[in-house]
Protein backbone atom coordinates (compact mmCIF):
# COMPACT_ATOMS: atom_id res chain seq x y z
CA UNK A 1 0.00 0.00 0.00
CA UNK A 2 1.65 3.56 -0.77
CA UNK A 3 0.02 4.98 2.03
CA UNK A 4 2.59 2.70 4.12
CA UNK A 5 5.66 4.22 1.95
CA UNK A 6 4.12 7.77 2.02
CA UNK A 7 3.97 7.76 6.02
CA UNK A 8 7.76 5.96 5.94
CA UNK A 9 8.69 8.92 3.60
CA UNK A 10 6.98 11.95 5.77
CA UNK A 11 8.69 10.10 9.25
CA UNK A 12 12.16 10.45 6.84
CA UNK A 13 11.58 14.26 6.16
CA UNK A 14 10.66 15.25 9.77
CA UNK A 15 13.86 13.03 10.93
CA UNK A 16 15.96 15.22 8.51
CA UNK A 17 14.67 18.21 9.77
CA UNK A 18 15.18 17.16 13.15
CA UNK A 19 18.36 15.81 12.79
CA UNK A 20 19.78 18.86 10.89
CA UNK A 21 18.23 21.73 12.64
CA UNK A 22 17.06 21.52 16.20
CA UNK A 23 15.76 25.77 16.18
CA UNK A 24 13.98 25.06 12.85
CA UNK A 25 12.30 21.86 14.39
CA UNK A 26 11.41 23.75 17.56
CA UNK A 27 9.31 26.60 15.09
CA UNK A 28 8.08 23.84 12.64
CA UNK A 29 6.55 22.29 15.93
CA UNK A 30 4.74 25.65 16.76
CA UNK A 31 2.73 25.34 13.08
CA UNK A 32 -0.58 23.89 13.62
CA UNK A 33 -0.03 19.78 12.96
CA UNK A 34 -1.97 20.40 9.49
CA UNK A 35 0.54 21.92 7.93
CA UNK A 36 3.41 20.90 10.02
CA UNK A 37 4.42 18.12 8.13
CA UNK A 38 4.51 19.63 4.33
CA UNK A 39 7.20 22.11 5.77
CA UNK A 40 9.23 19.19 7.08
CA UNK A 41 9.02 17.77 3.21
CA UNK A 42 10.00 20.87 1.85
CA UNK A 43 12.69 21.30 4.42
CA UNK A 44 13.63 17.95 3.78
CA UNK A 45 14.09 18.83 -0.14
CA UNK A 46 15.84 21.52 0.74
CA UNK A 47 18.35 19.56 3.19
CA UNK A 48 19.81 17.52 0.84
CA UNK A 49 20.55 19.56 -2.16
CA UNK A 50 22.26 21.70 0.55
CA UNK A 51 24.02 18.90 1.37
CA UNK A 52 25.28 17.22 -1.67
CA UNK A 53 26.96 21.06 -2.54
CA UNK A 54 28.29 21.85 0.88
CA UNK A 55 29.48 18.36 2.16
CA UNK A 56 29.72 15.65 -0.08
CA UNK A 57 33.53 16.36 -0.46
CA UNK A 58 34.76 12.88 -0.91
CA UNK A 59 32.32 12.35 -3.76
CA UNK A 60 31.48 13.56 -7.43
CA UNK A 61 29.15 16.10 -6.43
CA UNK A 62 28.40 17.16 -9.93
CA UNK A 63 27.51 13.79 -10.55
CA UNK A 64 25.19 13.52 -7.22
CA UNK A 65 24.11 16.55 -7.63
CA UNK A 66 22.68 15.71 -11.30
CA UNK A 67 21.40 12.09 -10.48
CA UNK A 68 18.83 14.43 -7.73
CA UNK A 69 17.78 16.24 -10.15
CA UNK A 70 17.09 13.26 -12.54
CA UNK A 71 14.86 11.81 -9.85
CA UNK A 72 13.66 15.11 -8.72
CA UNK A 73 11.86 15.61 -11.83
CA UNK A 74 10.84 11.85 -12.49
CA UNK A 75 9.10 12.45 -9.13
CA UNK A 76 7.40 15.16 -9.75
CA UNK A 77 6.13 14.26 -13.01
CA UNK A 78 5.33 10.39 -12.23
CA UNK A 79 3.92 11.77 -8.43
CA UNK A 80 6.50 8.96 -6.79
CA UNK A 81 9.92 8.64 -6.08
CA UNK A 82 11.37 5.56 -4.29
CA UNK A 83 13.92 8.35 -2.75
CA UNK A 84 11.65 9.36 0.21
CA UNK A 85 12.87 12.29 0.85
CA UNK A 86 11.89 13.34 -3.12
CA UNK A 87 8.60 11.43 -2.56
CA UNK A 88 7.35 14.00 0.51
CA UNK A 89 8.41 16.84 -1.77
CA UNK A 90 6.37 15.94 -4.51
CA UNK A 91 3.42 15.22 -2.41
CA UNK A 92 3.45 18.73 -1.04
CA UNK A 93 4.35 20.35 -3.99
CA UNK A 94 0.81 18.49 -6.23
CA UNK A 95 -0.78 19.44 -2.91
CA UNK A 96 -0.45 23.28 -2.97
CA UNK A 97 0.58 23.25 -6.46
CA UNK A 98 3.86 24.74 -6.06
CA UNK A 99 5.47 26.22 -9.46
CA UNK A 100 8.07 24.34 -11.33
CA UNK A 101 9.65 27.98 -11.47
CA UNK A 102 10.15 27.83 -7.64
CA UNK A 103 11.99 24.80 -7.55
CA UNK A 104 14.02 25.32 -10.95
CA UNK A 105 15.02 28.81 -8.97
CA UNK A 106 16.03 26.49 -6.49
CA UNK A 107 18.01 24.28 -7.85
CA UNK A 108 19.89 26.57 -9.83
CA UNK A 109 21.32 28.22 -7.01
CA UNK A 110 22.12 24.72 -5.76
CA UNK A 111 24.11 24.24 -8.62
CA UNK A 112 26.03 27.47 -8.53
CA UNK A 113 27.45 26.13 -5.36
CA UNK A 114 29.15 23.52 -7.11
CA UNK A 115 31.05 26.17 -8.60
CA UNK A 116 31.05 29.72 -8.15
CA UNK A 117 33.20 31.26 -5.08
CA UNK A 118 32.66 34.84 -5.70
CA UNK A 119 29.50 37.11 -5.94
CA UNK A 120 30.56 40.21 -7.27
CA UNK A 121 27.92 42.12 -8.11
CA UNK A 122 24.39 43.22 -6.24
CA UNK A 123 22.79 41.32 -8.99
CA UNK A 124 24.56 37.76 -8.54
CA UNK A 125 24.01 38.30 -5.16
CA UNK A 126 19.85 38.82 -5.23
CA UNK A 127 19.73 36.52 -7.91
CA UNK A 128 21.51 33.68 -5.67
CA UNK A 129 19.55 34.36 -2.45
CA UNK A 130 16.20 34.64 -4.36
CA UNK A 131 17.04 30.73 -5.80
CA UNK A 132 18.19 29.80 -2.09
CA UNK A 133 16.17 31.28 -0.03
CA UNK A 134 12.98 33.28 -1.00
CA UNK A 135 11.52 31.13 -3.41
CA UNK A 136 12.20 28.11 -0.05
CA UNK A 137 10.03 31.37 1.90
CA UNK A 138 7.42 31.37 -1.11
CA UNK A 139 6.78 27.57 -1.17
CA UNK A 140 6.26 27.00 2.66
CA UNK A 141 3.96 30.53 1.77
CA UNK A 142 2.32 28.39 -0.58
CA UNK A 143 1.52 25.91 2.42
CA UNK A 144 0.22 28.71 5.02
CA UNK A 145 -2.30 30.20 2.56
CA UNK A 146 -3.61 26.84 2.04
CA UNK A 147 -4.42 27.75 -1.89
CA UNK A 148 -5.37 31.60 -1.20
CA UNK A 149 -3.56 33.22 -4.27
CA UNK A 150 -4.98 36.54 -2.71
CA UNK A 151 -3.52 36.32 0.50
CA UNK A 152 -0.22 34.43 -1.09
CA UNK A 153 0.10 37.85 -3.45
CA UNK A 154 -0.23 39.96 -0.49
CA UNK A 155 2.50 38.42 1.58
CA UNK A 156 4.62 37.27 -1.44
CA UNK A 157 7.28 39.94 -1.11
CA UNK A 158 7.05 40.01 3.37
CA UNK A 159 7.77 36.05 2.85
CA UNK A 160 10.99 36.88 0.29
CA UNK A 161 12.55 39.45 2.51
CA UNK A 162 12.23 36.97 5.34
CA UNK A 163 13.80 34.24 3.79
CA UNK A 164 16.81 36.36 2.34
CA UNK A 165 16.99 38.01 5.98
CA UNK A 166 17.56 33.92 7.51
CA UNK A 167 19.72 33.24 4.55
CA UNK A 168 22.29 36.90 5.03
CA UNK A 169 22.04 35.57 8.88
CA UNK A 170 23.33 32.29 7.79
CA UNK A 171 25.90 33.92 5.30
CA UNK A 172 27.25 35.83 8.65
CA UNK A 173 27.11 33.11 10.93
CA UNK A 174 28.72 30.49 8.55
CA UNK A 175 31.60 33.31 7.24
CA UNK A 176 34.57 30.66 8.66
CA UNK A 177 33.43 27.79 7.17
CA UNK A 178 32.10 29.20 3.93
CA UNK A 179 35.40 31.02 3.30
CA UNK A 180 38.25 28.96 4.62
CA UNK A 181 36.78 25.27 4.19
CA UNK A 182 34.47 26.11 0.97
CA UNK A 183 36.40 28.73 -0.40
CA UNK A 184 33.43 31.09 -0.94
CA UNK A 185 32.29 34.59 -0.61
CA UNK A 186 28.20 35.39 -0.71
CA UNK A 187 28.91 39.42 -0.11
CA UNK A 188 29.85 41.53 -3.45
CA UNK A 189 32.05 44.36 -2.60
CA UNK A 190 33.09 42.38 0.89
CA UNK A 191 36.91 41.17 1.63
CA UNK A 192 36.12 38.52 3.89
CA UNK A 193 39.98 38.45 4.56
CA UNK A 194 39.74 41.88 5.61
CA UNK A 195 36.34 42.19 7.28
CA UNK A 196 36.09 45.01 9.66
CA UNK A 197 33.39 46.51 11.67
CA UNK A 198 32.00 48.69 8.99
CA UNK A 199 31.77 45.97 6.49
CA UNK A 200 30.40 44.10 9.36
CA UNK A 201 27.48 46.65 10.02
CA UNK A 202 26.94 47.53 6.58
CA UNK A 203 25.39 43.85 6.13
CA UNK A 204 23.77 43.69 9.42
CA UNK A 205 21.72 46.78 8.57
CA UNK A 206 20.52 45.21 5.24
CA UNK A 207 19.42 42.09 7.14
CA UNK A 208 17.81 44.65 10.01
CA UNK A 209 15.58 46.06 6.94
CA UNK A 210 15.13 42.68 5.27
CA UNK A 211 13.62 41.67 9.08
CA UNK A 212 11.23 44.45 9.63
CA UNK A 213 9.79 43.96 6.14
CA UNK A 214 9.38 40.14 6.75
CA UNK A 215 7.85 40.85 10.25
CA UNK A 216 5.04 43.01 8.71
CA UNK A 217 4.20 39.79 6.88
CA UNK A 218 3.99 37.53 10.26
CA UNK A 219 1.77 39.63 11.57
CA UNK A 220 -0.58 39.25 8.44
CA UNK A 221 -0.35 35.21 8.37
CA UNK A 222 -2.80 32.72 9.31
CA UNK A 223 -3.07 31.74 12.64
CA UNK A 224 -1.78 28.04 11.65
CA UNK A 225 1.64 29.52 10.47
CA UNK A 226 1.62 32.83 12.76
CA UNK A 227 3.19 31.08 16.01
CA UNK A 228 5.57 28.78 14.31
CA UNK A 229 7.22 31.90 11.72
CA UNK A 230 7.18 34.21 14.25
CA UNK A 231 9.15 31.65 16.78
CA UNK A 232 11.82 31.34 13.63
CA UNK A 233 12.32 35.31 13.48
CA UNK A 234 12.82 35.83 17.16
CA UNK A 235 15.08 33.04 17.01
CA UNK A 236 17.32 34.41 13.66
CA UNK A 237 16.64 38.35 15.31
CA UNK A 238 18.57 36.98 18.61
CA UNK A 239 21.13 35.15 16.58
CA UNK A 240 21.90 38.25 14.49
CA UNK A 241 22.08 40.50 17.43
CA UNK A 242 24.96 38.31 19.16
CA UNK A 243 26.63 38.62 15.72
CA UNK A 244 25.71 42.57 15.92
CA UNK A 245 27.79 42.16 19.16
CA UNK A 246 30.36 40.49 18.37
CA UNK A 247 33.82 42.18 16.86
CA UNK A 248 34.43 41.71 13.29
CA UNK A 249 37.85 39.48 13.99
CA UNK A 250 36.01 36.96 16.28
CA UNK A 251 32.90 36.12 13.56
CA UNK A 252 35.55 35.78 10.64
CA UNK A 253 37.39 33.13 13.61
CA UNK A 254 34.25 31.52 15.02
CA UNK A 255 30.60 30.34 14.45
CA UNK A 256 28.28 31.93 16.61
CA UNK A 257 25.84 30.35 18.26
CA UNK A 258 22.54 30.74 20.46
CA UNK A 259 23.12 28.48 23.29
CA UNK A 260 20.06 25.66 24.15
CA UNK A 261 18.77 27.54 27.37
CA UNK A 262 18.65 30.87 25.49
CA UNK A 263 16.74 29.02 22.74
CA UNK A 264 14.36 27.87 25.50
CA UNK A 265 13.87 31.38 26.63
CA UNK A 266 13.18 32.83 24.04
CA UNK A 267 10.40 30.11 22.73
CA UNK A 268 8.86 30.56 26.08
CA UNK A 269 8.54 34.33 25.44
CA UNK A 270 7.17 33.90 21.94
CA UNK A 271 3.93 31.82 23.39
CA UNK A 272 3.60 34.42 26.01
CA UNK A 273 3.29 37.14 23.36
CA UNK A 274 1.42 34.88 20.73
CA UNK A 275 -1.24 33.92 24.17
CA UNK A 276 -1.52 37.88 25.03
CA UNK A 277 -2.11 38.74 21.08
CA UNK A 278 0.79 41.15 21.33
CA UNK A 279 1.54 40.08 17.24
Amino acid sequence: MKSIFDTVSFDCSRNVTKSYSTSFSAAVKMLAPSIRQDIYNIYGFVRFADEIVDTFHDYDKENLFELFEKDLANALENKISLNPILNSFQHTVHKYNIPPTMIAAFMKSMRLDLYKKDYNSFTEYNDYIYGSADVVGLMCLKVFVNGDDKKFEELEQAAMRLGSAFQKVNFLRDLKTDYEDLNRSYFPNTDLSRLDECSKNAIIKEIEADFEAGFQGILKLPLEAKFGVYTAYVYYKKLLSKLKKTPSLEIKNTRIRVPDYQKFGLLAKCYVNYRLNLL
